[in-house]
């Protein structure tokens, strides 16, 4: 039994918590939500499990959007439906669209300032530091896939040389090295459906 499943999960109580927490969780992922959403929707709120989030990842990097706004979707219409699912996108929308709009024209005003190209340079680190750290978070439930580790990192190690160092359209990548995914996985967990039918 690993520390996801030790306790059980929780609901939200109303589509008011949900915009609450989804507004808050906008609130504190200033360059990267993801590593946020994470340890809100896991550990801090418990409404999702390590896998269940993987598995709501996944679909939300492979469809058109921000990956995070496509994740709130899916997490308010599991609990409420087309209401909850607008609740929470609202909550990852509203008050940061006005931040956003504050900050342009803060920067329509200082961006040839030094001082803020280098805080902009700085943060895009701290960024992509947050992105690693969720990833190697995240990587226990990879371990249950049915593809297995081996697979999963080779698939992994291909998608990051084929995104960062080749430069390949992302759409391309993922249509590809996900087609042969599922492709592996279906090969992998057909045998074991046959035998439980």
């Amino acid at each position: 039994m690993t520390d996801d499943d030790a306790a059980p999960l929780a609901r939200p109580a109303s589509c008011t918590e949900l915009f609450t927490a989804f507004t808050a969780l906008a609130l504190q992922g200033f360059g990267g939500v993801l590593a946020v959403a994470q340890r809100v929707l896991c550990e801090d709120r418990r409404w999702l499990s390590k896998a269940e989030f993987l598995e709501m990842l996944a679909l939300a990097q492979v469809l058109p959007g921000p990956n995070v706004c496509n994740l709130s979707l899916m997490v308010g219409d599991r609990w409420f439906g087309t209401r909850g699912a607008f609740a929470a996108l609202a909550g990852m929308m509203a008050v940061p669209l006005l931040i956003v709009l504050a900050a342009i024209a803060l920067y329509a005003q200082f961006a040839s300032h030094p001082l803020v190209a280098g805080a902009l340079r700085g943060m895009g680190a701290v960024a992509a530091g947050m992105i690693v750290g969720t990833a190697v978070k995240l990587a226990g439930p990879l371990r249950a896939s049915p593809l297995g580790l081996p697979v999963v990192a080779l698939l992994g190690g291909a998608c990051f040389a084929a995104v960062a160092l080749l430069r390949w359209p992302l759409v391309w990548v993922l249509l590809g090295l996900g087609l042969l995914a599922c492709g592996l996985a279906w090969r992998r967990l057909a045998p074991s459906a046959e035998r439980g039918a």
